[in-house]
């Protein structure tokens, strides 16, 4: 074997260089030392209530951060959370709640419901009723490197420190375990089978590098390409074939050219799942997964449709035939702000001593997607973000992984509790919160029929079978 020159390919990877990212990070510490914080001038929840709600997060804080660190120990991926969700059902049930396992069709899903009577159903009297929602699927391999083990544990308790007030809770709330936020989609599964129903805004917190309420998430598809080409020996015959795998090589070469003329917010990514066994066999079926996002439901459609398009004159340059499978798990949505409630959110995040940055201040370069946003545009939402590690430290990371067990992701778990019960609670106190609430997503565009935004689509004729 012939040894390589000395300067050859090296035997490990280049590693990325950071410049860009660091310039970044620079900028976004000058606008945060510039920036006010995000605040709020609603009234809100009356004093007594509030303090009676910070007591009791704050007395089970010691249980919520041992379940938190009970999840990032016994890390479960989506679908799969079997374990995860019967240790939150069980301190949720201990504390007092009727919690329904296996929720809205799906069997890692909870549901438990509280009204002003310390019972269980909706709002009493036609009062308003406001979900809570906790993750807590982990990634393959890398455990809770994207926090939901803070998520998890601040949303049980910050429904818990509502249900504390018994009869003085001036509305409902549900608490909902939310499986497989990690490519699975449960809360558009969730949605779909009546989650929701009954519900007039909803609110969950989500472990980051920075404190904010109003950052970006992209909406994100996925397409699974499967090519079908004519098999034939690769050196004996290769004009008899008809090669799949030049299609998907087409495809990818055909998104990459693509890239030029996206906007800036939109990405788009994909993996080869099947290529072929040998080499000396022309490949007759080949196959490629794409994820799509971003920043706009529309403009997510407009690059669905030029993905479709790609596929198709890939499958047509190489005789091959092509199925075009969409969204095997539920598509998701850009996350739509609510500015009434992440007002609110500002406030109280200030009372426990994190000044939240305004929109605009982290860019939307760091973008991810999350199927949260499916539920930000059936009605008003917040999805705050809330520091538990340094701002460098990505997540989707083992390093972020450690930082939400660790001593900054236990103080999230509480704060963040604290912050969503009263959100909530101010939300269900204050009429004028709620109309502000109201006419903010009222103004956003208001409700939009999730489940059947991508019916839009309208694919050219798919090329006939192999030639």
């Amino acid at each position: 074997m012939p040894t390589p020159a000395p300067d050859g390919p090296p035997s490990a990877p280049l590693p990325p260089d950071p410049s860009y990212l660091a310039a970044v990070q620079a900028q976004v510490d000058a606008a945060a030392r510039a920036a006010e914080p995000l605040s709020s001038s609603a009234q809100g929840a009356p004093e007594d209530l509030v303090r009676a709600v910070v007591d009791a997060v704050e007395a089970l804080g010691p249980r919520l951060v041992a379940l938190s660190h009970d999840l990032a120990e016994h890390p479960e991926t989506a679908f799969e959370e079997h374990r995860s969700a019967g240790v939150l059902a069980d301190l949720a049930a201990e504390r007092g709640l009727d919690v329904e396992r296996g929720a809205h069709g799906l069997p890692t899903a909870l549901r438990a419901d509280v009204t002003g009577g310390g019972g269980t159903g909706t709002g009493r009297g036609g009062a308003p009723v406001v979900a809570v929602m906790s993750e807590y699927d982990a990634l393959p391999g890398i455990g809770h490197a994207c926090g939901h083990n803070v998520i998890a544990a601040a949303g049980l308790g910050a429904v818990l420190g509502l249900a504390a007030l018994g009869d003085r809770l001036p509305g409902g709330v549900r608490w909902l375990g939310t499986p497989a936020e990690e490519g699975g989609g449960g809360k558009e599964t969730m949605a779909q089978h009546g989650a929701l129903d009954g519900v007039e805004a909803a609110v969950m917190v989500h472990p980051f590098g920075y404190d904010v309420a109003d950052h970006l998430f992209l909406g994100r598809r996925q397409l699974r390409a499967t090519f079908t080409g004519v098999t034939a020996h690769a050196s004996a015959q290769p004009f008899m074939g008809r090669n799949a795998l030049d299609a998907v090589a087409l495809a990818y070469q055909g998104v990459g050219l693509h890239r030029q003329q996206m906007p800036p917010s939109d990405r788009l990514h994909c993996v080869v799942t099947e290529g072929g066994d040998r080499p000396n066999v022309v490949p007759g079926r080949a196959q490629v997964l794409f994820y799509l996002r971003s920043e706009r439901p529309e403009t997510l459609r407009v690059l669905s449709e030029r993905l479709d398009a790609i596929c198709r004159g890939a499958a047509l340059m190489t005789g091959c035939g092509v199925d075009l499978a969409w969204d095997e798990n539920p598509a998701t949505l850009p996350v739509r702000a609510n500015a009434a409630l992440a007002g609110r959110w500002g406030a109280r995040m200030a009372e426990r001593g994190r000044p939240v940055l305004p929109s605009g201040v982290v860019p939307a370069l760091l973008a991810a997607s999350t199927d949260f946003g499916n539920v930000s545009y059936r009605l008003p939402s917040l999805h705050p973000m809330i520091a538990v590690s340094d701002p460098g430290t990505s997540l989707h990371t083992r390093e972020f992984a450690a930082a939400a067990a660790g001593p900054d992701g236990d103080r999230a778990v509480v704060d963040g509790a604290v912050g969503l019960a009263l959100v909530v609670l101010d939300h269900l106190a204050d009429p004028d919160l709620r109309a502000a609430v109201h006419a903010d997503f009222a103004a956003a565009g208001g409700a939009v029929d999730v489940t059947r935004y991508f019916d839009a689509p309208t694919p050219a004729p798919a090329p006939g079978g192999a030639a």
